[in-house]
């Protein structure tokens, strides 16, 4: 890294501080005042992302991009648009949602800026074909190396879980509720599934099910209003900020269920809850032993392991509690996992401590 110090200005911010001090230190405290400097101007920023190829993307982006604000930004590389407003960037690209690799990285490199979060606008699909919301956290921890994730991501991979991923399913409950979008429209979690890969704390918000609900101008209006209410790009507080100081400490660590984990789902509706990593049946492969043997093979070590280091990071200080849908687990299934739990020393929720 090559410093460039600027004479009068940074001189006079570190002169009291280095008078008495030998050449050798003077010249120390200079650079170190200069550093200190130069990360203060660093602004860190939300980038949304929408991909033109999907109706359920970009159009919750257009809708988004029509509230007051909003200004052209710099081109990432080779030709990807961006928009900004205050502390968030909005960029628009041609490819898969899923397998455009590391856009935060990339943001930072080209703008300067600090990216603190992503969030994805994506089309849903299901085969119900039921009209959904969705929100959820993404990766692909149960798959092994050298193996070929089918929609992005990285074998073994547990993004940074965004925390505004529980205050904003309950928000967006309340706004679909308030636009008649419900009980037409089903509010939902998603397990953790599926790429891109990125580096900071992330979610996905989705339309579904069929290209008449990914085309629905309503939906996309009520998930721009989220964004617009959520990031305080209106005015007023944002919604979902991790302070762990603030008392509600409660991390949910969803095992197990199915992809819409229903009963996680009635934990995480409480005011008082935050959500991590969400594994569903399917992420949690698991081989019954033969008779005589005692070793549960498959990855499902794997997925857990990944699953809580990743909620861990994503929320300093916090309470890191696994949520077991119970039933969904065979005896010999919820037996392995929980003794896993305690080899990991993760903590297993008790009935009370998610009323």
């Amino acid at each position: 890294m090559v410093l460039k110090i600027s004479g009068r200005n940074v001189i006079r911010l570190v002169h009291k501080h280095i008078r008495f001090q030998t050449n050798a230190t003077r010249i120390q405290s200079l650079v170190n005042a200069t550093c200190r400097v130069t990360a203060t101007k660093r602004e860190m920023v939300t980038l949304i992302v929408a991909t033109t190829s999907d109706p359920a993307s970009i159009n919750p982006a257009t809708a988004l991009l029509a509230m007051p604000g909003w200004t052209a930004g710099p081109i990432l590389p080779p030709d990807i648009k961006s928009f900004t407003n205050q502390q968030t960037r909005v960029i628009q690209h041609d490819g898969s949602i899923v397998k455009e690799d590391d856009l935060d990285l990339r943001w930072e490199e080209v703008t300067g800026e600090a990216v603190d979060e992503v969030i994805f606008l994506s089309r849903h699909t299901a085969a119900s074909n039921r009209p959904a919301l969705t929100v959820h956290p993404i990766g692909v921890l149960h798959l092994k190396e050298g193996e070929s994730p089918p929609h992005g991501g990285r074998p073994g991979w547990a993004a940074l879980v965004n925390p505004r991923i529980g205050p904003w399913l309950r928000l967006l409950k309340k706004m679909a509720e308030a636009h008649n979008l419900v009980p037409e429209f089903e509010i939902t979690l998603e397990g953790t599934h599926h790429g891109p890969i990125t580096s900071k704390p992330t979610m996905f918000l989705e339309i579904g099910s069929t290209e008449e609900y990914w085309k629905r101008q309503d939906a996309a209006q009520v998930m721009a209003l989220l964004m617009w209410e959520g990031l305080a790009l209106g005015g007023g507080e944002a919604v979902g900020n991790w302070n762990s100081e603030s008392g509600k400490k409660k991390v949910l660590l969803g095992i197990g269920g199915g992809h819409y984990a229903p009963r996680h789902m009635d934990v995480v509706l409480k005011d008082d809850m935050w959500v991590g990593h969400l594994l569903s049946g399917y992420s949690l492969p698991m081989e019954e032993p033969k008779p005589g043997e005692n070793h549960i093979g498959g990855t499902w070590r794997q997925s857990i392991k990944a699953a809580f280091e990743a909620t861990k990071a994503s929320f300093p200080g916090g309470e890191i509690l696994a949520h077991l849908d119970q039933k969904s687990f065979k005896a010999w299934q919820r037996k392995a996992i929980t003794e896993f739990l305690a080899e990991q020393n993760i903590n297993v929720g008790k009935p009370n401590d998610f009323t």
